[in-house]
């Protein structure tokens, strides 16, 4: 069995599980990808980069006492409103409102993640300068109490921010019959690329502000001046609307000469 046709199976045994499967399914893949992906960008930014002399942190003031206690205790509560969510993407499936694909092939499914990627940034933006209104800012407030970031902190926000952001894949679900293998993806991607902008971390300093793999900087800015920067992966969104902040050559608690 190829690997495609794994995807399609696994997305055909999804539909047709029983709600609490899909629950425990979703507890377990987002759990899953936390652990891996915000604990490898943990040693990696921490030790085995610095020991390269790869890049540099950003802000070298030390975290804040608890901190990562902190953000591992809502981001836990954060997986399992993740978890419980996935009862929705099922629900859709299992009344028909969506359909997976049956015989997608590389290109479409290549296309579909391309699609889903952008489709995150501009609802990450949207929900994002959202939260950052008077009315929300004191649920947001939450994530905000990181201000040196780390890798745990990608899902460390008041629930509410996670019903706001967990609900990116449906409506895409309802427009197109994704690829299952597409729709895993996105909470993949959203997590490997949120981590990399949390990770306090320069990993390519020469690269110009609105390079990808400046997402770290312009985040870490977000976290210093509040205002500003609310964009994900990309930066279209915040030269659209006026909201881009110029990069600073000296962040606070960068060291000096870097």
């Amino acid at each position: 069995m190829g690997i495609g046709r794994f995807f399609v199976n696994l997305g055909n045994d999804f539909a047709a599980c029983p709600p609490w499967a899909a629950m425990a399914w979703g507890l377990a893949f987002f759990a899953g990808i936390y652990i891996a992906l915000c604990g490898g960008n943990w040693l990696l930014t921490r030790y085995l980069l610095p020991a390269l002399r790869a890049g540099h942190r950003i802000d070298a003031k030390p975290l804040r006492d608890g901190q990562i206690r902190y953000e591992l205790s809502w981001s836990a509560l954060s997986i399992s409103i993740f978890g419980i969510g996935s009862i929705l993407p099922w629900a859709f499936l299992h009344w028909g409102w969506a359909r997976l694909a049956q015989d997608p092939g590389p290109l479409r499914i290549a296309m579909e993640m391309a699609v889903l990627l952008v489709w995150n940034d501009i609802h990450f933006y949207a929900n994002h300068r959202l939260l950052h209104t008077k009315p929300l800012r004191r649920f947001h407030a939450q994530h905000h109490r990181s201000l040196v970031t780390t890798p745990f902190s990608t899902y460390s926000f008041h629930p509410l921010e996670a019903i706001l952001l967990g609900n990116v894949i449906l409506l895409p679900m309802l427009l197109h019959d994704f690829s299952f293998a597409a729709l895993l993806s996105l909470p993949v991607m959203s997590l490997l690329l949120n981590n990399l902008g949390h990770s306090n971390y320069d990993f390519a300093p020469a690269a110009g502000h609105d390079h990808w793999l400046s997402a770290s900087r312009r985040h870490h800015l977000h976290h210093i001046r509040y205002h500003g920067n609310y964009g994900f992966l990309f930066n279209f969104m915040d030269g659209w609307f006026r909201t881009r902040l110029p990069d600073e050559p000296m962040a606070p608690g960068r060291p000096a000469g870097a």
